[in-house]
């Protein structure tokens, strides 16, 4: 009888073991998510700015504007100078036109005083004299119409001084690049941005990172896209489970962050793994999660 329960503690001893042994999981980390550092693009002041914490925003939404009179002012300014161009374009080109008028009246004068040199009425002398005319009128056309060059350059380098300013004006308004929640504001409306301030911090918390450590020896045992089994607390007892997929494996080894490990372990070398989760809700920034691969 004795010998009988003896048996029985030990099998149960060991059934135990066998499943503490399955609940074990392969690799453990904590999650992140990618956050992205939303900037301003131009100095001025912010007219408008909706963004609050922990607001959802969608890729494209316009979220905010800095004040654009200045840059307005500047493009009427070259709107006016590129007219002004223009309007000289078109005295040069009156002036071209007026030289060729000149010009058709004399070579109907000359086409007159060949017809007389032949009839021996009229001198070469001036014949002469019309084909000097004419060769001083054809310099000039030629020198009036080289002017279009250089004030067709002068209105293509304002064109692009235009589009500068409008890229610009388009800048100063915030539009929001992707999907996401707003994790920290910086900035209110009235206040002053500058190129390169920093406005707000948002992340897509609707897909999570797993960021874990596996050992060498580990590593055979998964590759990208494999699908896994991640666990977060349920509660103090017991865990939920949720589908993840590897989506990076680190080609370098490292030291087992402190964080993770204990004392004894964070001399092992292991590798950084990412595995992305599709988040319900349940899942923070910083939260510790689990892997069973």
């Amino acid at each position: 009888m004795k010998n009988h329960i003896t048996l029985i503690i030990i099998l149960s001893i060991l059934m135990y073991n066998c499943s503490n042994r399955n609940d074990i999981s392969d690799a453990y980390g904590n999650f992140e998510a990618q956050e992205v550092l939303i900037s301003s693009e131009t100095p001025g002041k912010i007219i408008y700015f909706f963004v609050e914490e922990g607001q959802k925003l969608r890729s494209g939404d316009t979220v905010g504007l800095i004040d654009t009179i200045p840059l307005y002012l500047q493009k009427q300014q070259l709107l006016a100078a590129i007219e002004a161009v223009r309007t000289k374009k078109s005295t040069v080109n009156a002036q071209v036109e007026l030289l060729k008028e000149q010009k058709n009246t004399l070579l109907v004068e000359k086409d007159r005083i060949e017809k007389l040199l032949r009839d021996g009425a009229a001198t070469t002398q001036q014949m002469d004299q019309i084909e000097g005319q004419l060769k001083t009128l054809n310099s000039q056309i030629k020198s009036t119409e080289t002017q279009f060059a250089g004030l067709d350059s002068e209105i293509h380098s304002i064109e692009v001084q235009i589009e500068q300013v409008s890229d610009k004006i388009r800048r100063c308004f915030i539009i929001n690049p992707i999907h996401g929640t707003v994790l920290e504001k910086y900035a209110e409306p009235y206040e002053m941005a500058v190129a390169g301030r920093i406005l707000y911090k948002i992340a897509d918390l609707d897909r999570m990172n797993l960021r874990a450590y596996v050992s060498g020896e580990q590593l055979p045992q998964i590759q990208l896209g494999q699908e896994v089994t991640v666990l977060i607390d349920r509660d103090s007892q017991t865990n939920q489970e949720l589908a993840g997929t590897i989506t990076w494996i680190s080609e370098k080894s490292e030291f087992t962050p402190k964080i993770i490990q204990t004392k004894e372990e964070r001399v092992n070398l292991v590798y950084a793994v990412k595995i992305q989760v599709q988040n319900d809700g349940s899942i923070k920034i910083g939260m510790p999660g689990e892997v069973r691969f």
